[in-house]
């Protein structure tokens, strides 16, 4: 079972731009024309980094993206921030539903033999998760700690052994990886996933 999803490579411009690029990419799917470019500039909260008396600050992976999806020294954001972008976008005739927590054989039944994809965390070419940096959070002082090789993919299909994914870090295309590893790699990112559900009254 495979979703034909329009592709988008995020290697030329966007080199921490995967879950911008990804979204986009479900957006194309659905019918959206919008561009990457006007997702990050109109949508996606962002915010970077301050040095406070020697000492590195940012925002909340949570509520922002950590720098900026051009700069190749940023770094990224999770679900949440991704969930209100989207929900700016589709309006009244999508439900955004954070699907953070849930196991991949939920998210497969939910969303992929629905025909729809999912945007997915997981980690680039399924790299081992590496524990670091840290810095301060700009709103509360707290220790923050990122887990470095983060990703995000469209899950766009699976078949016995593997799950498909249009990638699109360095424009690797469509993509199959094995279960075993998806899974590990999907525990270590939180288990974030975000799923579009079509409003009862919008549909046919």
């Amino acid at each position: 079972m495979k979703i034909e999803v329009p592709y988008i490579d995020q290697s030329k411009k966007y080199p921490t731009g995967c879950e911008s690029v990804t979204a986009v990419m479900l957006l194309h799917y659905l019918g959206y024309e919008i561009s990457v470019d006007e997702f990050i500039r109109k949508y996606l909260e962002k915010k970077d980094f301050e040095i406070r008396d020697g000492i590195m600050y940012g925002p909340d992976p949570w509520k922002y993206f950590a720098g900026s999806p051009y700069d190749p020294d940023s770094f990224g954001c999770y679900a949440p921030v991704i969930c209100r972008a989207l929900e700016q976008i589709v309006g009244d005739r999508y439900e955004v539903v954070d699907e953070t927590g849930k196991n991949l054989d939920e998210l497969a039944e939910t969303y992929l033999k629905q025909g729809m994809p999912v945007i997915l965390w997981n980690s680039i070419n399924m790299r081992e998760p590496v524990i670091g940096p840290e810095w301060k959070l700009l709103d509360t002082g707290e220790t923050f700690t990122w887990i470095s090789n983060e990703h995000c993919m469209l899950l766009v299909g699976e078949d016995r052994e593997h799950y498909i994914f249009n990638d699109p870090y360095e424009n690797r295309g469509v993509i199959a990886c094995p279960k075993e590893i998806i899974r590990d790699r999907y525990e270590a990112y939180h288990r974030q996933a975000v799923g579009l559900k079509k409003r009862f009254r919008y549909m046919e």
